[in-house]
């Protein structure tokens, strides 16, 4: 029996795929990837009623350098289950998701090879059926079949074929680009648009959807994919990234830049005069959106989102704002739980990027974000007016910071939940602190002196207490930090910022 567990990392498999890293032993090898991948097999066969021999699943992968071999790996197991495999070679996350939904593909099940924005070292795997990406239990069982499975051969290889989904997915954007502005076959014709890669699965975006549109791209940096990553993190949260999609749209003159984290399921973006439009502010742009086609809609974000996005939605845009928990999936189920409900929800979007729409099958689709952002953004030209003309009224916090505790010992839930515990009962003792009574994870607390605000919370998977702080004004944060410092001082296992 093999322990694959300690690969689940939430609703994804993550885990070291090269050494040399120093403390980093390999745990995520091609010989792993093909024990998950037969597992998978098994495991979709069953929920569909049928054998393994009856499905037909996609491969994709992003740049990592770990890539190829980890992809083959899954081909491999996929086809010892006997699966037919649609080998998509370089793809993007949401492109494999669509692989199960696209006219002409229509596949049983899709398996990504990513580790998103992590160091190179890294890599993971993501897997999707047609009602959407697997859930933590999903993953669970799988790892637990993939423990439990008996030595396999290699499968027949002929069921394994190539696939061009990246231009069948390219299609779908155009398309959709072209619906919304109804400008003929090349509508962004005159349109200069930046694209920042960040050496990912990202530049097909530039080359395969915009290009043919008409766009110019010749300000765009970072196509070329690099496992190695040598520009900057491949993530739109990241300042460094963000400083070099805005370095491209003002040096080339441009009138939009994009950038995608390493497999395109987050994006963010500039406006010709350099406003960005990450974290709270791409939220606040993509829920002014729509808010025009769903007046009164609730929003679904993480709990970090700041006390002045939460003003706008509701006083600016007439939303409803429902501030869930941190984790991109947690956040999208919620949004699908509402409307299941009978709430309209039309966006659930998580300030590290991760935006899915229900108009998308709720995808966290980085390259859909980005399309309807260029629908938006080509509109708004024609009445004359800038992306940022949407998000007048909203004000933004002087200061934020993040602080992440480590739990020292055993059972460091346990201990955090003490602490959790703890702190809401001192927080309702202390004079100009106000806990909020809608947090639906960890304990947040406004400071009333410092026109700001703290969330300390769990983190997802690690023994650590991520602390975030917000303040309207300048020194803000330093003094809701001293105000909180002796609560943490009685935690001896709790390191303190």
């Amino acid at each position: 029996m093999t322990d694959y567990a300690r690969l689940q990392n939430g609703s994804d498999v993550r885990g070291v795929a090269l050494p040399g890293v120093a403390g980093e032993a390999v745990t995520l090898t091609p010989e792993a990837a093909f024990g998950i991948a037969r597992a998978f097999a098994r495991w979709l066969a069953a929920k569909k009623g049928v054998s393994p021999q009856a499905l037909t699943v996609g491969v994709g992968r992003d740049s990592r350098l770990s890539g190829p071999a980890i992809a083959a790996g899954v081909m491999e197991g996929l086809l010892a289950e006997g699966a037919r495999c649609g080998d998509c070679a370089m793809a993007s996350t949401p492109a494999m998701f669509m692989s199960t939904v696209l006219p002409g593909f229509g596949w049983d099940g899709a398996v990504m090879v990513t580790a998103s924005h992590l160091p190179w070292n890294r890599n993971g795997l993501k897997f999707f059926t047609r009602q959407g990406g697997l859930e933590n239990a999903d993953i669970r069982e799988l790892l637990a079949i993939a423990g439990e499975l008996p030595a396999a051969g290699a499968g027949d290889t002929d069921r394994r074929f190539e696939a061009d989904l990246m231009e069948a997915y390219s299609a779908h954007l155009r398309g959709i680009i072209c619906q919304g502005i109804g400008a003929g076959e090349q509508p962004l014709a005159g349109i200069k648009i930046a694209v920042d890669a960040g050496n990912g699965a990202g530049g097909f975006f530039a080359r395969q959807v915009l290009q043919p549109l008409g766009a110019d791209i010749s300000a765009s940096v970072l196509l070329e994919p690099d496992g190695h990553f040598p520009g900057h993190i491949p993530n739109p949260e990241d300042k460094a990234a963000m400083a070099s999609i805005r370095q491209a749209v003002i040096e080339g003159g441009c009138d939009l830049g994009l950038i995608f984290d390493t497999d395109v399921d987050r994006a963010g973006a500039v406006d010709r005069n350099g406003q960005e439009f990450c974290r709270n502010r791409l939220i606040a742009l993509m829920s002014a959106i729509v808010a025009r086609e769903a007046p009164g809609s609730t929003i679904v974000t993480d709990s970090v989102t700041s006390d002045q996005l939460a003003v706008f939605l509701r006083e600016r845009l007439g939303l409803v704002h429902r501030r869930f928990r941190r984790g991109y999936r947690n956040v999208i189920d919620e949004g699908i739980r509402l409307n299941r409900e009978g709430t309209d929800c039309l966006l659930a979007i998580e300030t590290s990027g991760h935006g899915a729409m229900r108009e998308n099958y709720f995808l966290d689709d980085g390259a859909y974000l980005a399309v309807r952002i260029i629908i938006e953004a080509v509109l708004l030209r024609r009445e004359g007016k800038e992306l940022g003309d949407l998000l007048q009224g909203l004000e933004e916090p002087a200061e934020a910071a993040e602080y992440r505790l480590a739990i020292a010992g055993e059972d460091f839930r346990g201990y955090g939940e003490g602490v959790l515990s703890a702190l809401a009962d001192y927080a309702g003792g202390q004079p100009g602190w106000r806990v909020a009574p809608d947090s639906f994870e960890g304990v947040r607390v406004s400071v009333t002196e410092a026109e700001g605000w703290f969330l300390l919370r769990m983190s997802l998977h690690d023994p650590l207490m991520p602390l975030n702080i917000e303040s309207a004004r300048a020194g803000g944060v330093a003094r809701i930090l001293g105000e909180l410092r002796p609560f943490l001082a009685q935690w001896p296992r709790l390191a303190t910022p």
